[in-house]
C-alpha cells in the first residue's frame, strides 16, 4: 500500500496540471471569440447591416410582451446556445 501513494499522488498531480492548462487554454479562446465577435459586431454597424434573426426571436418578444423576462432568456439561450449573461443582456437590450 505504501507503494501506491507516490503513484497516486503523481497521478492526481498529472490531472490537476492537464486540467490548469486546459482551463487557461479555453479562457484564452473564449477571450479571442469575445473580441472577434465584437469586430464582426462593428463591421456590421458600419456597413449598416442588421444581424439576420431566427424566426422564433418572435416568440422572445412575445414572452417579453407577456411579461415572462426568464422564459425569454431561456428561449435566447436556447436559439442562440448564449451563456446566461449573455442571454439576459440581448434580451434586456430588445425591451428598450
Amino acid at each position: 500500500m505504501e507503494n501506491l501513494l507516490p503513484g497516486i499522488a503523481l497521478v492526481v498531480l498529472a490531472l490537476a496540471v492537464v486540467s490548469s492548462s486546459t482551463d487557461r487554454r479555453s479562457k484564452m479562446v473564449e477571450r479571442r471569440l469575445v473580441r472577434l465577435e465584437s469586430k464582426v459586431d462593428l463591421l456590421l454597424a458600419h456597413a449598416g447591416i442588421e444581424e439576420p434573426q431566427h424566426a422564433r426571436f418572435a416568440e422572445i418578444d412575445a414572452l417579453l410582451a407577456q411579461g415572462k423576462k426568464i422564459q425569454a432568456i431561456k428561449l435566447h439561450r436556447e436559439l442562440t446556445g448564449s451563456g446566461l449573461a449573455e442571454a439576459k443582456e440581448a434580451v434586456e437590450r430588445r425591451t428598450r
